[in-house]
């Protein structure tokens, strides 16, 4: 029987990796850069608001400027991918997630007193993997945020429960796998940042260089 390549950037293994980095990076933000949400920009949103409204702007700017990045992130990513599909040695989604790496290395030096700029460049890398990482096994999922997958996940088992299909089942555990790795993100984020602080993040580029590594084996199935 013909077997037919399986790109790595879309497989089980890598996107628990990326759900480990993306509960990470919520973690670090919020726990470390004053109580701001790298990937929830819905939280961001809500508070950017509330804040505008009571007109205390700076606070206001404090919210909105990791949305503008993470927005921009995602515009980078769409660009990656249009620019660099004729490049045959490397394939774009690893060039996104260098670029995150490189950003999140960078985060670890910026002090404790300049937090805006540590948490806008934590939603730009935020953005450029939620662009680039879309979907695993060929199932819309995110490895930065959680509703859609609980939303995706409660579907499928209700799927499974009226009609007792089994692939239902497994793409719920698929969904509810990913939340509980980015929740295990989140526990290692907060272990970490009590013993490194802002360094913490390194853990976080680490994982990324990793994912990086791992698109390069070429994966076959039936």
């Amino acid at each position: 029987m013909k077997h037919t390549a399986k790109q790595m950037s879309e497989s089980i293994l890598l996107g628990m990796v990326l759900a480990l980095s993306g509960g990470f990076m919520d973690a670090y933000s919020y726990l470390c850069r004053d109580q701001v949400f790298a990937n929830a920009q819905t939280g961001n949103i809500l508070l950017f608001g509330i804040h505008l409204i009571n007109r205390e702007f700076m606070v206001a700017l404090h919210y909105f400027s990791p949305v503008l990045a993470f927005t921009i992130g995602i515009i980078l990513a769409d660009i990656v991918r249009h620019k660099t599909t004729e490049i045959q040695q490397i394939h774009w989604r690893q060039i996104a997630v260098l670029m995150e790496a490189v950003i999140l290395f960078g985060v670890a030096a910026i002090p404790a007193g300049f937090s805006m700029i540590a948490n806008t460049l934590t939603s730009f890398a935020c953005g450029i993997q939620v662009e680039s990482f879309r979907s695993i096994h060929g199932n819309g999922i995110a490895t930065t945020m959680c509703i859609g997958n609980l939303r995706s996940g409660t579907q499928n088992l209700n799927e499974y429960i009226l009609t007792r299909e089994k692939p239902y089942l497994r793409k719920a555990g698929l969904y509810f796998g990913i939340i509980l790795f980015f929740v295990i993100g989140a526990i290692i984020g907060s272990l970490m940042i009590k013993a490194f602080r802002e360094q913490a993040i390194l853990f976080c580029s680490a994982l990324l260089m990793i994912c990086f590594f791992m698109m390069f084996i070429r994966l076959e199935e039936r």
